[in-house]
Protein backbone atom coordinates (compact mmCIF):
# COMPACT_ATOMS: atom_id res chain seq x y z
CA UNK A 1 0.00 0.00 0.00
CA UNK A 2 1.29 3.59 -0.80
CA UNK A 3 1.75 6.05 2.08
CA UNK A 4 0.89 9.47 2.65
CA UNK A 5 3.00 11.01 5.14
CA UNK A 6 4.61 8.06 5.76
CA UNK A 7 1.49 6.47 7.42
CA UNK A 8 -0.91 3.61 6.18
CA UNK A 9 -4.42 4.42 6.51
CA UNK A 10 -6.36 2.04 8.71
CA UNK A 11 -9.94 0.82 7.01
CA UNK A 12 -12.65 2.83 7.47
CA UNK A 13 -16.36 3.60 7.01
CA UNK A 14 -16.93 7.42 5.78
CA UNK A 15 -20.38 8.78 6.31
CA UNK A 16 -20.88 11.01 3.68
CA UNK A 17 -24.17 13.14 4.64
CA UNK A 18 -25.71 15.15 1.43
CA UNK A 19 -24.24 12.79 -0.98
CA UNK A 20 -26.43 13.25 -3.81
CA UNK A 21 -25.29 17.89 -3.85
CA UNK A 22 -23.02 19.35 -5.58
CA UNK A 23 -19.75 19.04 -3.28
CA UNK A 24 -20.10 15.42 -3.46
CA UNK A 25 -20.56 15.19 -7.20
CA UNK A 26 -17.72 17.56 -8.23
CA UNK A 27 -14.96 17.01 -5.52
CA UNK A 28 -15.24 14.62 -2.72
CA UNK A 29 -16.32 11.44 -5.02
CA UNK A 30 -13.92 12.12 -7.17
CA UNK A 31 -11.45 12.53 -4.77
CA UNK A 32 -11.94 9.44 -3.34
CA UNK A 33 -11.63 7.80 -6.58
CA UNK A 34 -8.17 9.18 -7.27
CA UNK A 35 -6.96 8.10 -3.98
CA UNK A 36 -8.33 4.58 -4.74
CA UNK A 37 -6.63 4.83 -7.65
CA UNK A 38 -3.55 4.91 -6.14
CA UNK A 39 -3.57 2.40 -4.08
CA UNK A 40 -4.51 4.54 -0.76
CA UNK A 41 -7.57 3.18 0.32
CA UNK A 42 -7.59 -0.03 2.51
CA UNK A 43 -9.45 -3.01 0.87
CA UNK A 44 -12.28 -3.18 3.84
CA UNK A 45 -13.24 0.72 3.65
CA UNK A 46 -16.53 1.64 2.59
CA UNK A 47 -18.29 5.18 1.47
CA UNK A 48 -22.29 5.40 2.48
CA UNK A 49 -23.78 7.89 0.64
CA UNK A 50 -26.69 9.21 3.29
CA UNK A 51 -29.38 11.96 1.46
CA UNK A 52 -32.84 12.04 1.05
CA UNK A 53 -33.04 11.33 -2.25
CA UNK A 54 -34.98 7.67 -3.05
CA UNK A 55 -32.03 6.17 -4.34
CA UNK A 56 -31.18 2.39 -3.28
CA UNK A 57 -27.26 1.25 -3.70
CA UNK A 58 -27.74 -0.06 -7.41
CA UNK A 59 -29.36 3.22 -8.48
CA UNK A 60 -27.03 5.21 -6.87
CA UNK A 61 -24.02 4.17 -7.98
CA UNK A 62 -25.73 4.15 -11.05
CA UNK A 63 -26.73 8.08 -10.64
CA UNK A 64 -22.54 8.61 -10.12
CA UNK A 65 -21.48 6.35 -12.76
CA UNK A 66 -22.87 9.52 -14.96
CA UNK A 67 -23.00 12.48 -12.52
CA UNK A 68 -19.62 12.14 -10.84
CA UNK A 69 -17.99 10.57 -13.55
CA UNK A 70 -18.21 13.98 -15.43
CA UNK A 71 -16.16 15.40 -13.12
CA UNK A 72 -12.87 12.77 -14.02
CA UNK A 73 -10.69 14.01 -16.84
CA UNK A 74 -11.02 11.05 -19.60
CA UNK A 75 -7.09 10.74 -19.28
CA UNK A 76 -7.50 10.10 -16.03
CA UNK A 77 -10.02 7.53 -15.83
CA UNK A 78 -9.39 4.06 -15.53
CA UNK A 79 -12.81 1.56 -15.89
CA UNK A 80 -11.43 -1.50 -13.37
CA UNK A 81 -10.60 0.86 -11.14
CA UNK A 82 -13.80 3.14 -11.12
CA UNK A 83 -15.90 -0.45 -10.99
CA UNK A 84 -14.06 -1.58 -8.13
CA UNK A 85 -14.23 2.02 -6.01
CA UNK A 86 -18.55 2.10 -7.10
CA UNK A 87 -18.35 -1.31 -5.14
CA UNK A 88 -17.26 0.23 -2.12
CA UNK A 89 -20.06 2.83 -2.07
CA UNK A 90 -23.64 2.27 -0.46
CA UNK A 91 -26.99 4.25 -0.02
CA UNK A 92 -29.01 4.95 2.89
CA UNK A 93 -32.15 7.43 2.24
CA UNK A 94 -31.90 9.17 5.36
CA UNK A 95 -33.69 11.78 6.58
CA UNK A 96 -30.94 14.21 8.92
CA UNK A 97 -34.35 15.08 11.20
CA UNK A 98 -35.47 11.17 12.00
CA UNK A 99 -34.05 9.22 14.66
CA UNK A 100 -35.25 5.95 13.07
CA UNK A 101 -33.21 6.63 9.82
CA UNK A 102 -29.94 6.29 12.33
CA UNK A 103 -31.02 3.30 13.71
CA UNK A 104 -30.80 2.23 10.37
CA UNK A 105 -27.75 3.50 9.66
CA UNK A 106 -26.36 1.76 13.26
CA UNK A 107 -27.36 -1.47 11.13
CA UNK A 108 -25.01 -0.69 8.37
CA UNK A 109 -22.04 0.04 10.55
CA UNK A 110 -22.82 -2.68 13.17
CA UNK A 111 -20.07 -4.98 13.46
CA UNK A 112 -17.34 -1.88 12.91
CA UNK A 113 -16.65 -0.45 15.50
CA UNK A 114 -13.16 -1.21 15.17
CA UNK A 115 -12.59 0.96 12.03
CA UNK A 116 -12.21 4.65 11.74
CA UNK A 117 -15.75 6.31 11.21
CA UNK A 118 -16.07 9.62 9.42
CA UNK A 119 -18.99 11.19 9.75
CA UNK A 120 -18.56 14.24 6.84
CA UNK A 121 -21.41 16.92 6.83
CA UNK A 122 -21.63 18.25 3.26
CA UNK A 123 -25.32 19.91 3.98
CA UNK A 124 -25.95 22.96 5.17
CA UNK A 125 -24.91 24.27 8.65
CA UNK A 126 -28.80 24.28 9.87
CA UNK A 127 -28.47 20.83 9.77
CA UNK A 128 -25.06 20.60 11.21
CA UNK A 129 -27.23 19.98 14.98
CA UNK A 130 -29.03 17.34 14.12
CA UNK A 131 -26.86 15.18 12.65
CA UNK A 132 -24.83 15.60 15.35
CA UNK A 133 -27.38 14.69 18.02
CA UNK A 134 -28.58 11.51 15.43
CA UNK A 135 -25.50 9.89 15.91
CA UNK A 136 -25.12 10.54 19.34
CA UNK A 137 -28.18 9.23 20.29
CA UNK A 138 -27.68 6.67 17.73
CA UNK A 139 -24.83 5.47 19.81
CA UNK A 140 -22.95 5.52 16.48
CA UNK A 141 -20.02 7.62 17.65
CA UNK A 142 -16.82 5.60 18.74
CA UNK A 143 -13.28 6.70 19.96
CA UNK A 144 -11.72 6.81 16.48
CA UNK A 145 -14.60 8.32 14.71
CA UNK A 146 -14.07 12.09 13.36
CA UNK A 147 -16.70 14.19 12.07
CA UNK A 148 -15.91 16.64 9.14
CA UNK A 149 -18.06 20.08 8.54
CA UNK A 150 -18.10 22.59 5.19
CA UNK A 151 -18.00 26.09 5.68
CA UNK A 152 -19.79 27.95 6.30
CA UNK A 153 -19.69 27.86 10.08
CA UNK A 154 -22.33 29.61 11.14
CA UNK A 155 -22.53 33.68 10.00
CA UNK A 156 -20.97 35.04 12.87
CA UNK A 157 -19.24 34.35 16.17
CA UNK A 158 -22.59 33.79 18.48
CA UNK A 159 -23.56 31.47 16.00
CA UNK A 160 -20.71 29.92 15.43
CA UNK A 161 -20.18 29.21 19.01
CA UNK A 162 -23.51 27.68 19.11
CA UNK A 163 -23.00 24.89 16.63
CA UNK A 164 -19.01 24.14 18.11
CA UNK A 165 -21.36 24.11 21.74
CA UNK A 166 -23.30 21.38 20.14
CA UNK A 167 -20.47 19.57 18.38
CA UNK A 168 -18.51 19.88 22.11
CA UNK A 169 -21.54 18.54 23.75
CA UNK A 170 -20.65 14.97 22.01
CA UNK A 171 -17.18 14.84 20.28
CA UNK A 172 -13.77 15.64 21.28
CA UNK A 173 -11.62 18.41 19.62
CA UNK A 174 -9.36 15.94 18.41
CA UNK A 175 -12.77 14.37 16.67
CA UNK A 176 -13.28 17.70 14.97
CA UNK A 177 -12.29 18.85 11.14
CA UNK A 178 -13.77 21.87 9.97
CA UNK A 179 -12.36 22.28 6.29
CA UNK A 180 -11.44 25.24 4.93
CA UNK A 181 -10.05 23.51 1.34
CA UNK A 182 -8.03 25.96 0.27
CA UNK A 183 -5.99 24.64 3.13
CA UNK A 184 -5.62 21.49 1.01
CA UNK A 185 -4.36 23.37 -2.24
CA UNK A 186 -0.53 22.07 -2.77
CA UNK A 187 0.61 25.92 -3.34
CA UNK A 188 -0.86 26.92 -0.10
CA UNK A 189 0.98 24.32 1.57
CA UNK A 190 3.99 25.67 -0.41
CA UNK A 191 3.62 28.59 1.48
CA UNK A 192 4.59 27.39 4.47
CA UNK A 193 7.35 25.52 3.19
CA UNK A 194 9.05 28.23 1.52
CA UNK A 195 8.98 29.98 5.04
CA UNK A 196 10.18 27.58 7.06
CA UNK A 197 12.25 24.95 5.02
CA UNK A 198 14.41 27.88 3.31
CA UNK A 199 16.82 30.02 5.12
CA UNK A 200 16.96 32.90 2.29
CA UNK A 201 13.56 33.83 3.22
CA UNK A 202 13.30 34.35 6.87
CA UNK A 203 15.39 37.66 7.16
CA UNK A 204 13.74 39.37 4.88
CA UNK A 205 10.19 38.72 6.21
CA UNK A 206 9.37 41.75 8.56
CA UNK A 207 8.69 44.93 8.67
CA UNK A 208 12.16 46.48 7.86
CA UNK A 209 11.80 45.31 4.13
CA UNK A 210 8.33 44.51 3.54
CA UNK A 211 5.95 47.44 2.30
CA UNK A 212 2.82 45.86 1.78
CA UNK A 213 1.27 42.49 1.22
CA UNK A 214 -1.61 42.01 -1.56
CA UNK A 215 -4.19 38.72 -0.68
CA UNK A 216 -6.68 38.49 -3.76
CA UNK A 217 -9.28 35.66 -4.39
CA UNK A 218 -10.94 36.54 -7.33
CA UNK A 219 -13.52 34.88 -9.68
CA UNK A 220 -15.27 35.38 -13.15
CA UNK A 221 -18.43 33.75 -12.48
CA UNK A 222 -21.56 35.25 -10.73
CA UNK A 223 -23.71 33.39 -8.24
CA UNK A 224 -25.99 32.02 -10.87
CA UNK A 225 -27.86 29.01 -9.06
CA UNK A 226 -26.35 29.74 -5.91
CA UNK A 227 -28.55 33.10 -5.95
CA UNK A 228 -30.66 31.98 -2.65
CA UNK A 229 -27.62 30.72 -0.61
CA UNK A 230 -25.24 33.74 -1.62
CA UNK A 231 -27.46 36.25 -0.78
CA UNK A 232 -27.94 35.23 3.21
CA UNK A 233 -23.66 35.03 3.18
CA UNK A 234 -22.63 37.45 0.79
CA UNK A 235 -18.87 37.97 -0.13
CA UNK A 236 -17.04 38.39 3.68
CA UNK A 237 -18.72 35.62 5.24
CA UNK A 238 -18.02 33.43 2.21
CA UNK A 239 -14.61 34.25 1.60
CA UNK A 240 -13.01 36.30 3.96
CA UNK A 241 -13.74 34.71 7.23
CA UNK A 242 -12.23 31.70 6.05
CA UNK A 243 -9.78 31.72 2.90
CA UNK A 244 -8.51 34.87 3.29
CA UNK A 245 -7.79 35.06 6.69
CA UNK A 246 -6.28 31.78 6.46
CA UNK A 247 -4.15 32.86 3.99
CA UNK A 248 -3.21 35.83 5.87
CA UNK A 249 -2.11 33.93 8.67
CA UNK A 250 0.02 31.68 6.72
CA UNK A 251 2.04 35.08 5.46
CA UNK A 252 2.08 36.29 8.60
CA UNK A 253 2.71 33.81 11.48
CA UNK A 254 6.29 33.01 13.35
CA UNK A 255 7.72 29.75 12.90
CA UNK A 256 6.10 26.95 14.59
CA UNK A 257 8.62 24.66 16.79
CA UNK A 258 7.18 21.46 14.72
CA UNK A 259 4.84 20.84 11.74
CA UNK A 260 2.37 18.85 14.35
CA UNK A 261 -1.26 20.48 14.54
CA UNK A 262 -1.63 22.24 17.50
CA UNK A 263 2.02 23.71 17.02
CA UNK A 264 1.37 25.47 13.88
CA UNK A 265 -1.99 26.28 14.90
CA UNK A 266 -1.12 28.18 18.18
CA UNK A 267 1.30 30.10 15.82
CA UNK A 268 -1.74 30.63 13.29
CA UNK A 269 -4.00 32.16 15.77
CA UNK A 270 -1.38 34.37 17.67
CA UNK A 271 -2.07 36.13 14.27
CA UNK A 272 -5.53 36.43 14.45
CA UNK A 273 -5.76 37.74 17.82
CA UNK A 274 -2.61 40.57 16.54
CA UNK A 275 -5.04 41.58 13.86
CA UNK A 276 -6.03 45.72 14.69
CA UNK A 277 -9.63 45.65 14.96
CA UNK A 278 -11.75 47.57 12.56
CA UNK A 279 -14.54 48.92 13.94
CA UNK A 280 -17.32 51.89 13.67
CA UNK A 281 -16.01 55.11 11.02
CA UNK A 282 -12.43 52.89 11.37
CA UNK A 283 -13.58 50.14 9.81
CA UNK A 284 -15.64 52.10 7.25
CA UNK A 285 -12.47 53.81 6.01
CA UNK A 286 -10.64 50.55 5.94
CA UNK A 287 -13.35 48.63 3.46
CA UNK A 288 -15.23 48.87 0.54
CA UNK A 289 -18.15 47.04 -0.11
CA UNK A 290 -18.87 46.29 -3.72
CA UNK A 291 -21.95 44.46 -6.07
CA UNK A 292 -21.49 43.98 -9.43
CA UNK A 293 -23.93 45.00 -12.14
CA UNK A 294 -24.52 43.97 -15.30
CA UNK A 295 -21.66 44.05 -18.15
CA UNK A 296 -19.63 42.04 -20.60
CA UNK A 297 -17.46 39.60 -21.29
CA UNK A 298 -15.11 38.26 -24.59
CA UNK A 299 -18.06 35.48 -24.47
CA UNK A 300 -20.52 37.91 -24.57
CA UNK A 301 -23.27 40.07 -21.73
CA UNK A 302 -23.62 38.60 -18.58
CA UNK A 303 -26.79 39.94 -15.85
CA UNK A 304 -26.13 41.61 -13.04
CA UNK A 305 -26.36 40.52 -9.20
CA UNK A 306 -29.93 42.05 -8.63
CA UNK A 307 -30.90 40.56 -12.47
CA UNK A 308 -30.87 37.18 -10.88
CA UNK A 309 -34.42 36.28 -9.93
CA UNK A 310 -33.91 34.49 -6.57
CA UNK A 311 -32.69 37.58 -5.39
CA UNK A 312 -34.85 40.29 -3.37
CA UNK A 313 -34.34 43.97 -5.27
CA UNK A 314 -34.17 44.95 -1.45
CA UNK A 315 -30.64 42.81 -1.03
CA UNK A 316 -27.91 44.70 0.33
CA UNK A 317 -25.69 41.68 0.01
CA UNK A 318 -22.28 41.93 -1.26
CA UNK A 319 -20.31 40.11 -4.35
CA UNK A 320 -16.74 42.46 -3.51
CA UNK A 321 -14.78 42.87 -0.34
CA UNK A 322 -11.81 45.23 0.23
CA UNK A 323 -9.79 45.43 3.23
CA UNK A 324 -7.31 47.22 4.76
CA UNK A 325 -5.78 45.52 7.70
CA UNK A 326 -2.62 45.57 10.00
CA UNK A 327 -1.46 43.22 12.46
CA UNK A 328 -0.27 45.10 15.64
CA UNK A 329 3.27 42.86 16.25
CA UNK A 330 7.01 43.70 16.06
CA UNK A 331 7.47 42.13 12.85
CA UNK A 332 4.72 43.17 10.93
CA UNK A 333 4.28 46.58 12.79
CA UNK A 334 3.32 49.39 9.86
CA UNK A 335 2.91 47.10 7.19
CA UNK A 336 -0.88 47.23 5.40
CA UNK A 337 -2.16 44.07 4.68
CA UNK A 338 -4.63 44.23 1.31
CA UNK A 339 -7.47 41.77 0.97
CA UNK A 340 -9.79 41.39 -1.98
CA UNK A 341 -12.31 39.30 -3.03
CA UNK A 342 -14.98 39.34 -5.60
CA UNK A 343 -17.40 37.89 -8.32
CA UNK A 344 -17.92 38.84 -11.82
CA UNK A 345 -13.69 39.50 -11.68
CA UNK A 346 -11.74 39.87 -15.35
CA UNK A 347 -10.46 36.47 -14.25
CA UNK A 348 -10.43 33.78 -11.68
CA UNK A 349 -7.12 33.94 -9.76
CA UNK A 350 -5.96 33.87 -5.99
CA UNK A 351 -2.43 35.40 -5.43
CA UNK A 352 -0.32 36.60 -3.30
CA UNK A 353 1.61 39.74 -3.31
CA UNK A 354 4.68 40.98 -1.08
CA UNK A 355 6.31 44.23 -2.26
CA UNK A 356 9.74 45.03 -0.56
CA UNK A 357 11.02 48.41 0.05
CA UNK A 358 12.67 50.39 -1.98
CA UNK A 359 16.68 50.46 -1.81
CA UNK A 360 17.52 53.13 0.31
CA UNK A 361 19.75 54.79 -2.47
CA UNK A 362 19.45 54.45 -5.97
CA UNK A 363 22.74 54.17 -7.76
CA UNK A 364 21.48 52.53 -11.03
CA UNK A 365 20.28 54.32 -13.88
CA UNK A 366 16.91 52.10 -15.10
CA UNK A 367 15.84 51.60 -18.48
CA UNK A 368 12.34 52.05 -17.80
CA UNK A 369 12.89 54.95 -15.24
CA UNK A 370 12.87 54.28 -11.17
CA UNK A 371 13.20 51.03 -10.12
CA UNK A 372 10.10 49.46 -8.59
CA UNK A 373 10.56 47.41 -5.56
CA UNK A 374 11.66 43.97 -5.91
CA UNK A 375 8.45 41.62 -5.34
CA UNK A 376 7.39 38.11 -4.68
CA UNK A 377 4.07 36.94 -6.66
CA UNK A 378 2.60 33.80 -5.01
CA UNK A 379 -0.44 32.15 -7.64
CA UNK A 380 -1.93 29.87 -6.47
CA UNK A 381 -4.70 29.41 -9.17
CA UNK A 382 -5.51 29.01 -12.01
CA UNK A 383 -1.58 27.80 -12.38
CA UNK A 384 0.34 27.42 -9.61
CA UNK A 385 3.55 29.32 -9.66
CA UNK A 386 6.30 31.57 -7.55
CA UNK A 387 7.90 34.96 -9.27
CA UNK A 388 10.35 37.01 -7.66
CA UNK A 389 11.59 40.16 -9.40
CA UNK A 390 14.84 41.91 -8.88
CA UNK A 391 17.02 43.80 -11.32
CA UNK A 392 19.74 43.12 -13.50
CA UNK A 393 22.36 44.84 -15.51
CA UNK A 394 21.22 45.16 -19.30
CA UNK A 395 23.01 44.00 -21.60
CA UNK A 396 25.15 46.74 -23.27
CA UNK A 397 27.92 49.17 -22.72
CA UNK A 398 25.50 51.30 -20.48
CA UNK A 399 24.97 50.14 -16.65
CA UNK A 400 21.10 49.97 -16.68
CA UNK A 401 19.36 47.93 -14.73
CA UNK A 402 16.58 45.96 -15.83
CA UNK A 403 13.80 44.05 -14.09
CA UNK A 404 13.54 40.60 -14.87
CA UNK A 405 11.72 37.47 -12.57
CA UNK A 406 12.49 34.12 -11.39
CA UNK A 407 10.03 31.91 -12.40
CA UNK A 408 9.11 28.87 -10.25
CA UNK A 409 5.83 26.97 -12.28
CA UNK A 410 4.88 23.76 -10.06
CA UNK A 411 3.67 22.46 -14.01
CA UNK A 412 7.10 23.05 -15.53
CA UNK A 413 9.00 21.34 -11.71
CA UNK A 414 6.30 18.44 -10.83
CA UNK A 415 4.90 16.22 -13.66
CA UNK A 416 2.30 14.56 -11.66
CA UNK A 417 -1.14 14.76 -12.04
CA UNK A 418 -2.13 17.99 -9.19
CA UNK A 419 -4.38 16.57 -6.63
CA UNK A 420 -7.52 18.44 -5.70
CA UNK A 421 -7.44 19.87 -2.65
CA UNK A 422 -10.12 17.39 -0.93
CA UNK A 423 -7.95 14.14 -2.13
CA UNK A 424 -5.03 15.03 1.00
CA UNK A 425 -7.67 16.59 3.30
CA UNK A 426 -10.02 13.47 3.47
CA UNK A 427 -6.71 11.35 3.84
CA UNK A 428 -6.16 13.81 6.65
CA UNK A 429 -9.00 12.99 8.07
CA UNK A 430 -9.24 9.57 8.10
CA UNK A 431 -5.20 9.70 9.88
CA UNK A 432 -6.52 12.11 12.31
CA UNK A 433 -4.04 15.00 10.97
CA UNK A 434 -5.32 18.37 12.02
CA UNK A 435 -2.57 20.43 10.79
CA UNK A 436 -5.07 21.82 7.72
CA UNK A 437 -7.91 22.57 9.66
CA UNK A 438 -8.94 24.79 11.43
CA UNK A 439 -9.25 24.55 15.02
CA UNK A 440 -12.43 26.15 17.02
CA UNK A 441 -10.21 29.11 18.51
CA UNK A 442 -9.41 30.17 15.14
CA UNK A 443 -12.81 30.34 13.78
CA UNK A 444 -13.97 32.23 16.74
CA UNK A 445 -11.19 34.72 16.48
CA UNK A 446 -11.81 35.03 12.86
CA UNK A 447 -15.62 36.16 13.72
CA UNK A 448 -14.58 38.87 16.31
CA UNK A 449 -12.52 40.52 13.87
CA UNK A 450 -15.57 40.29 11.10
CA UNK A 451 -18.22 40.81 13.40
CA UNK A 452 -17.25 44.85 13.92
CA UNK A 453 -17.16 45.65 10.10
CA UNK A 454 -20.63 44.24 9.48
CA UNK A 455 -22.16 45.60 12.55
CA UNK A 456 -20.52 49.33 11.11
CA UNK A 457 -22.19 48.77 7.82
CA UNK A 458 -25.28 48.48 9.04
CA UNK A 459 -24.73 51.11 11.93
CA UNK A 460 -23.74 53.38 9.08
CA UNK A 461 -25.97 51.99 6.40
CA UNK A 462 -23.26 51.54 3.84
CA UNK A 463 -24.61 49.40 1.07
CA UNK A 464 -22.53 48.27 -1.90
CA UNK A 465 -20.79 50.24 -4.36
CA UNK A 466 -21.84 49.09 -7.72
CA UNK A 467 -18.85 47.82 -10.07
CA UNK A 468 -19.22 46.83 -13.62
CA UNK A 469 -19.30 42.92 -14.50
CA UNK A 470 -16.09 41.91 -15.88
CA UNK A 471 -14.00 44.81 -14.31
CA UNK A 472 -11.54 44.62 -11.00
CA UNK A 473 -14.15 45.76 -8.86
CA UNK A 474 -15.37 49.67 -7.21
CA UNK A 475 -13.35 52.76 -8.22
CA UNK A 476 -13.34 52.87 -4.22
CA UNK A 477 -11.01 50.03 -3.91
CA UNK A 478 -8.58 51.47 -5.78
CA UNK A 479 -8.63 54.50 -3.52
CA UNK A 480 -7.90 52.54 -0.17
CA UNK A 481 -4.90 51.87 -2.11
CA UNK A 482 -3.86 54.96 -3.31
CA UNK A 483 -4.09 56.97 -0.02
CA UNK A 484 -0.93 55.11 0.81
CA UNK A 485 0.67 55.70 -2.56
CA UNK A 486 0.13 52.27 -3.67
CA UNK A 487 -2.00 50.38 -6.72
CA UNK A 488 -3.46 46.50 -6.95
CA UNK A 489 -1.37 43.73 -8.38
CA UNK A 490 -3.32 43.30 -12.12
CA UNK A 491 -0.80 41.82 -14.26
Amino acid sequence: MNLINNEALLPFDLVLFGATGDLSVRKLIPSLYFRDREGQLPEDSRIIGAARSDYDTAAFRAWLNTEAKAHIPDDQFEEAVWDGFLARIEYLRLDATSQADYAKLGEMLAGRESHVRVFYLSVAPSLFGAITDGVHEAGLITPSSRVTLEKPLGRDEKTANEINDRLAAVFKESQIFRIDHYLGKETVQNLLALRFGNALFEPLWRAELIDDVQITIAEDLGVDGRGAFYDQTGAMRDMVQNHLLQLLVIIAMEPPVSINADAVRDEKIKVLRALKPLKGVDAIRNSVRGRYTAGAYASGPVPGYLDNETIPDDSVTETFVALRAEIESWRWAGVPFYLRTGKRLPSKRTEIIVNFKRVPHEIFPTAAGPATPNQLVIRLQPEESIRMRIYVKAWGDDIQLQPVSLNLDFNDVFRKRRMIAYERLLMDIIRGNQTLFMRRDEVTEAWRWIDPIHAAWEQYEYSPVPYEAGTWGPVEANALMSRDGLKWHED
